[in-house]
């Protein structure tokens, strides 16, 4: 996979992510708290070219009820 295949998948990725956010109905706050993570860490992985790690990405998906798989796509 090259550089802009990678840039593109991370992008979807990070949609997908930010519109689960959106869609669980809370506030990023509870998200955090719920996923062991700051709000602003939070905030970062929505507003900045931030990912999170594995471990903390199994944490947010867990905190907002969605697997992981359609976070990634392949559901």
């Amino acid at each position: 996979m090259n550089n802009i295949e990678n840039n593109d998948l991370s992008a979807r990725i990070k949609h997908r992510l930010i519109e689960a956010i959106k869609f669980s109905g809370m506030s990023q706050t509870e998200i955090a708290r719920k996923a062991h993570i700051s709000s602003a860490t939070l905030s970062d992985y929505i507003h900045k070219d931030k990912m999170p790690s594995l471990e903390t990405f199994a944490l947010i998906c867990n905190a907002i009820d969605v697997s992981a798989d359609e976070i990634l796509g392949l559901k």
